[in-house]
């Protein structure tokens, strides 16, 4: 007996009721009678007991109504008097009980099994009261109601939990779009959250503008405060401005003295230095002239290497000689073999000409004969032979014409190939390039301090600040780690002598996040170094806390790998113990092996099962490792920075720039090769294009002469008989003709086999020629190189030379004349100085300036116009102000509390709107989404129910405008049209699709028990039969309590445990 189904219905006075008890069974009950009977009334009380107003069940415009005609309720009160007053009035009840068992049970220990709602209404007011199984009353509030109903998720306006026979009826009747989409709408709910969201939308946007409003009123009253707070500064600077004028007069003197000493120190300054720049400038003179001594000899050197490179390549020289005489005694022979073979054609050509005349005078003889008879047939004749020609002559035109297209067509390929290689090697070698610069850049920046290496510059500003702090540690931190490793590192490499610190990539790779920690002692020291690191701008420093008073790990011989490669532990050390515990328990060196390259790696991480050992590094920074029986390969980390342990970084950035230089020019080459084959790439194409119209303008040529060969055969078969001359001597001649050009074919066949024989001797010879060539191009690039440094010594020689008479010159004109002038000058200064001592001593003393604060960083003509300004100013202000200042600041401290208050007011309101602006966008999403899932929905239902009776439909909602339309295709439809209006089809058609509908959307929503009032109106009685069916069937698998009314017969339906029917009684007449 699932929770919230009725049970049972009593209703008193109630419409046409005196006093009707119905029970209800806990699946499907079927009420029967005749019109009249009142099946219809109980529906009404359902709605009326939980809480449905009036006009809602479209049968009363007030509760008042729903009171039975006559009916009078007498009361008999005793008075203290002992009188006896009678009164009378008329009331109706509705009393429902709701079974309230199982996991979804309402407060069972309040109400128990059952809940009885009891609904009594007056004509003057009504009540509901709640009670528990037994009849205490429980609760009699509305609020109390809404909660079961809440629970029960029972709600009687919903047309697909309750559908009295007016709905049933209007909804049967209308064929309007509208209307069915605001069933559909209401009956799964989304009208109820549409308004709701809408609501709270029209009150948020109210918010915001009452918001609005609060951040205007807020502007005027800030630009009081603003012009409060300056009025009130300018006026304290009133009295400070008169006393700071008759300080600046003090120093204004003074600054004259002063202004003439600096002067006269500049001067002091310059001459010094101009005196030192005559050792400096004959040092360059000395300098250059040893340069060039230097470069004269290196200039001798460079010219005999040059001169005996050149014997050396002598031989080579001779050689590219000789292969070049053979490779033109190959094309020589190659180009008389093709003269020899064009000969040869050209005497078959004539032979086969010979032929043709001879077939021409048969051809004229025949003609002779038939001359009167035949000369029609002749004339065709003679056209067939010349169609004939032209069609060869087309035919091979054609076929010339497709080799010479599929030859370039190749070549195009193979350029385009070519051209993308190239543009994927130029783009590989300009991301090596960036990578390389980006390297170098880095290396270059930790040439000043190494420590960066291991944090940046953030590294540096946490440094100082735990040495500000240090005190407050318990023990001072240890960090980075890599700095401490690194030094041990250093002293590692320089004694085994490891070519290019051998395993610094692979330790790097390895440990690298480690190499930038920090170790403290405890938790404490732990928030302290946080916060140094917060101040240093270090906020994501790694921090690992450890125990400094342990001693060195042990790490035994059973415990490590077994394998002759070293481990990451025997290549590092450090001074300080803790450093190598962290890197043993965090890190696990002691279980990390170093291999030299990539294949070894392979072998040691997957071929052998060796104990201990957790991963494997090659030297380059590859990362392999097995779990089970997965084997993984890392690459090494594309953005590492290189060299963090290594210890040359000026040899390490030297190789660098060297490979960035090479990449650059072998890019370089690549774009001018490139640039090269794109030109040949756009002639090839042109010429592809050009001989694709000539191929189809002489396709087009051969197709039209093979139509007039046949048309001109056709004609020669119906005017062609058989003619007999004497022709023998002639056919001989053509006979031997014939011989000979088999004889000459045989010969050309055999200079076509001499011919590709030379082919094959120029191609191997051109080859041949290349790998000559390509291998003593490094030779000759060495010659190239010999001479540009050649002709760099040169340059710098010619260079060096210009420099000393530059710098002879500059002694003579810019230095020592330049000296004589500024002692000159330095003269007159000294007894400017006396001069104005002598007038500033008269106005103060000199320490009266100085307890000033002196005059330092100021000019007379600064002072001068700042006690001119100063002067204005005092005379401004003292005519603007009339108001006490007093007065002022009070006044600002009353607006500023009142401009705060509003401001903190302001930005709690802003936030709650915006909090609450999100919430409502993120639940209009949501319902969207469910009113589209809704839609798919209520088409797959429709349809399920429909195939029932060999339906098919479709149900089409359109929010935006607020229609549903309706498609059905009926199976005795031969045409397969679609019905779009379901008052198209006849009054059972359309009611089962009305039901099958509305089984839809029962099937979408969730109720403790549905009632049905009239659903089989109009229909035939198949239509019924199948209705009910359906109606029964569905109610029984879904397994809620189903009330269904009818007048109608329904013997049809089969009885059983799950199904009750009711009769109810014939109305009195």
């Amino acid at each position: 007996m699932a929770a919230g189904t009725i049970s049972k219905i009593r209703l008193e006075n109630f419409m046409c009721h005196s006093s009707l008890q119905i029970e209800l069974g806990n699946h499907v009950n079927f009420i029967t009678g005749q019109n009249g009977s009142g099946k219809s009334a109980i529906l009404t009380a359902l709605c009326v007991a939980f809480g449905c107003r009036a006009k809602s069940t479209q049968r009363a415009a007030s509760l008042k109504d729903f009171i039975k005609t006559g009916c009078r309720l007498e009361l008999k009160i005793v008075t203290s008097g002992g009188f006896r007053l009678f009164d009378s009035r008329s009331y109706a009840a509705i009393i429902v009980d709701i079974n309230n068992q199982g996991e979804d049970a309402f407060k069972p220990e309040l109400y128990g099994n059952t809940i009885i709602l009891e609904r009594r209404i007056h004509e003057t007011n009504s009540s509901t009261v709640l009670k528990d199984q037994y009849g205490k009353k429980i609760a009699h509030r509305k609020d109390d109601l809404n909660e079961i109903i809440d629970h029960f998720n029972i709600d009687v306006e919903n047309p697909c939990v309750i559908m009295s026979q007016d709905k049933s009826r209007e909804f049967l009747h209308s064929g309007n779009d509208k209307d069915k989409f605001k069933f559909f709408f209401k009956a799964t709910l989304l009208q109820q959250v549409n308004e709701l969201l809408t609501e709270i939308r029209d009150k948020l946007s109210f918010a915001n503008s009452t918001i609005e409003e609060l951040e205007n009123s807020i502007r005027p009253v800030l630009k009081e405060l603003e012009e409060l707070r300056e009025k009130i500064k300018n006026m304290e600077h009133i009295e400070e401005i008169a006393h700071e004028i008759e300080n600046l007069k003090k120093k204004l003197a003074w600054s004259w003295v002063y202004d003439v000493d600096k002067q006269i120190e500049e001067q002091e300054s310059k001459l010094q230095k101009l005196k030192e720049r005559i050792p400096a400038c004959q040092e360059r003179i000395d300098h250059h002239a040893n340069i060039m001594e230097k470069l004269r000899k290196e200039l001798l050197e460079k010219k005999e290497n040059v001169k005996s490179f050149v014997e050396k390549t002598k031989d080579v020289r001779m050689m590219k000689q000789k292969m070049v005489h053979d490779i033109q005694e190959a094309v020589k022979l190659k180009m008389e073999l093709e003269k020899e073979y064009a000969r040869g054609t050209k005497v078959i050509n004539g032979m086969n000409k010979r032929v043709k005349q001879l077939q021409a005078q048969v051809h004229d003889y025949k003609l002779k004969s038939m001359q009167e008879t035949q000369a029609e047939a002749s004339q065709i004749e003679q056209e067939m032979q010349k169609i004939e020609e032209e069609i060869n002559c087309a035919y091979l035109n054609v076929t010339r014409i497709k080799e010479g297209e599929k030859k370039l067509s190749d070549e195009l390929q193979g350029i385009r190939q070519t051209l993308n290689d190239i543009e994927k090697e130029i783009d590989e070698g300009a991301d090596r390039f960036r990578y390389l610069k980006s390297q170098i850049r880095d290396l270059q920046s930790r040439q000043g301090n190494k420590v960066t290496a291991f944090g940046g510059e953030r590294v540096l500003q946490l440094l100082k600040s735990i040495e500000k702090h240090q005190n407050r540690f318990k023990r001072p931190p240890i960090g980075p780690i890599g700095v401490h490793v690194l030094h041990y590192f250093t002293v590692l490499v320089a004694m085994q002598q490891l070519a290019s610190e051998r395993w610094s990539v692979a330790v790097d790779c390895a440990v690298g996040k480690l190499l930038d920690a920090f170790i403290v002692s405890c938790h404490n020291d732990l928030l302290i170094l946080r916060d140094c690191g917060k101040a240093a701008n270090y906020r994501n420093v790694q921090i690992i806390i450890y125990d400094f008073a342990k001693p060195r790990l042990p790490v035994p011989d059973h415990s490590l790998p077994s394998t002759a490669y070293p481990t990451i532990l025997s290549v590092i050390d450090s001074e300080i113990p803790t450093v190598i515990n962290v890197l043993i328990d965090m890190g696990h060196v002691e279980r990390q092996v170093l291999v030299p390259n990539y294949e070894v790696g392979k072998s040691v991480a997957f071929d052998h099962r060796i104990r201990n050992l957790k991963e494997v590094y090659t030297s380059d920074g590859y990362k392999m490792f097995s779990r089970g029986s997965v084997q993984t390969i890392l690459p090494p980390f594309r953005n590492m920075r290189a060299g963090r342990l290594c210890t040359s970084l000026g040899e390490r950035i030297a190789e660098m720039e060297k490979e960035s230089t090479e990449i650059e020019r072998i890019n370089i080459e690549r774009k001018l090769q490139g640039n090269e084959l794109v030109s040949k790439r756009d002639k090839l194409e042109y010429e592809i294009k050009t001989l694709k119209r000539k191929r189809e303008d002489e396709e087009r040529h051969f197709e039209r002469k093979k139509v007039e060969l046949d048309n001109a055969k056709k004609i020669s078969a119906n005017n062609s008989h058989d003619t007999a001359l004497d022709t023998t001597e002639i056919e001989a001649e053509m006979a031997q003709l014939l011989e000979d050009i088999d004889n000459e074919k045989l010969v050309l066949q055999k200079i076509n086999v001499k011919l590709t024989g030379a082919l094959e001797d120029e191609n191997n010879l051109s080859a041949s020629y290349k790998e000559f060539i390509d291998s003593t191009n490094a030779e000759m690039d060495s010659m190239n190189n010999m001479e540009q440094d050649l002709r760099v010594v040169e340059d710098k020689l010619h260079a060096a030379q210009e420099q000393k008479a530059h710098y002879e010159d500059v002694m003579e004109k810019k230095v020592l004349a330049v000296i004589k002038n500024a002692e000159s000058h330095y003269i007159d200064l000294q007894q400017l100085r006396q001069d104005n001592f002598e007038k500033a001593s008269i106005i103060c003393s000199e320490s009266d300036v100085e307890a000033l604060g002196g005059v330092a960083g100021s000019t007379p003509e600064k002072l001068s116009a700042h006690i001119n300004k100063l002067k204005q100013r005092f005379q401004q202000e003292s005519r603007r102000y009339t108001e006490s200042i007093d007065d002022l600041r009070a006044l600002h401290d009353k607006k500023e509390q009142k401009i705060l208050r509003k401001q903190q007011m302001y930005t709690g309101f802003k936030d709650k709107l915006n909090a609450c602006q999100m919430a409502l966008e993120l639940r209009w999403k949501k319902f969207q989404r469910n009113a589209s899932l809704l839609k798919r929905q209520l088409t797959w239902l429709f349809n399920e129910h429909l195939g029932k009776k060999g339906i098919s439909g479709h149900i089409n909602v359109d929010y935006k405008n607020q229609v549903l339309s309706v498609e059905i295709t009926m199976p005795q439809d031969a045409s397969g049209d679609t019905v779009r209006d379901t008052r198209g089809l006849s009054g059972g058609e359309r009611s089962f699709s009305t039901l099958c509908f509305t089984l839809a959307l029962h099937g979408m929503t969730e109720a403790p028990f549905r009632a049905m009032d009239e659903f089989d109106v109009f229909m035939d009685a198949v239509s019924r039969k199948i209705s009910l069916d359906t109606l029964v069937e569905f109610a029984v698998e879904q397994g809620s309590q189903w009330i269904f009314i009818t007048p109608h017969d329904i013997s049809m339906v089969k009885p059983g445990d799950r199904i009750k029917k009711q009769q109810m009684a014939a109305p009195r007449s």
